[in-house]
């Protein structure tokens, strides 16, 4: 079914389905798992330093001989040292997120690094492309983490329309009917993320893994309208407080730093109370933990049992 797909040729994999590279989650076990079965594994560098990221690149290598890819948040203050990692160590594919890659582009070119980010408009798509992203991610707001204000039902067919590249659709997708309805939008390959969260190989803290489990439809919230960095996150005990507090008005400045650190604090120590927990509004179906590449099959072959329905239809 794919072997004409755009993103498998590009990034030379057997499915058009890219793991998304969320940070302090996603470190090489879980991308080298995702790309041996078959997808792009991507190890999120935000936050991250150069040696844990060498680290996880290394690993990535000692386990699959498959491409996968590495996420940069470009406003990370040690964003050019964590490129002359990716170089160095000639990683095949960046994502890009939380900036412009465009002054970084020639190194990566030159690198031979197919380079894909992250938009949340038909705007920021089209100068992208002009720059020379190879593809982009159209994630729409339903994914965890920082948000657009757009759907995913909605942007990605504009955005499809708008640009000559491949287009991968990111945001609400865990399963086979998600992965086909991206491609009945326009699209030629899906990120997930959420849904990895509960992969075996994330090494996530096992807290933060139930609190996704027993989330429900409802389960998200999106914090932080008011200081242009929104993000959704699990509803708890700290989201409820920082809501009180942005609804009083509180400052900008003073809700950044109420945020700060709270996320780490979730991940990596347990605390899915008075920390961050940050997870797509898809969470409601995610019920179990298993292994990354099970996952993968599984999504695969619920859409492709999906198109059969579709071709009887």
């Amino acid at each position: 079914m794919f072997q004409n797909n755009r993103i498998c040729r590009l990034l030379d994999i057997k499915y058009p389905l890219l793991q998304g590279g969320m940070a302090w989650i996603a470190g090489g076990k879980l991308a080298a798992a995702v790309s041996q079965a078959g997808g792009l594994g991507i190890i999120g560098a935000g936050g991250a330093d150069e040696t844990w990221l060498k680290e996880q690149i290394r690993m990535v290598k000692s386990l699959t001989d498959k491409p996968f890819g590495v996420n940069l948040m470009l406003a990370s203050p040690n964003i050019k040292e964590l490129i002359q990692v990716v170089v160095e160590e000639k990683v095949s594919v960046v994502t890009t997120g939380a900036g412009n890659p465009g002054i970084y582009m020639d190194s990566f070119k030159k690198a031979g690094i197919k380079v894909i980010p992250v938009v949340a408009s038909v705007a920021l798509a089209k100068r992208l492309v002009r720059l020379g992203a190879d593809a982009v991610i159209a994630e729409g707001m339903e994914s965890g983490g920082h948000v657009g204000e757009m759907s995913t039902m909605c942007l990605v067919p504009m955005v499809a329309d708008a640009v000559d590249v491949p287009v991968i659709a990111a945001g609400g997708i865990a399963d086979g009917r998600g992965f086909m309805a991206a491609f009945a939008l326009g699209a030629e390959g899906v990120q997930v993320g959420t849904r990895f969260i509960c992969a075996e190989e994330c090494e996530v803290h096992p807290a933060y893994k139930e609190k996704v489990i027993k989330a429900r439809d409802r389960a998200t919230v999106v914090c932080g309208i008011s200081t242009g960095h929104p993000v959704r996150a699990i509803h708890n005990k700290f989201t409820r407080h920082y809501l009180e507090c942005e609804f009083s008005g509180m400052k900008k400045e003073e809700l950044e730093e109420l945020g700060r650190g709270r996320y780490p604090e979730a991940a990596l120590k347990g605390e899915v109370d008075n920390g961050t927990v940050l997870a797509g509004e898809i969470a409601g179906l995610v019920k179990d933990i298993k292994p990354a590449g099970l996952i993968v099959e599984e999504i695969i072959a619920h859409a492709l049992a999906i198109k059969e329905k579709w071709e009887e239809f």
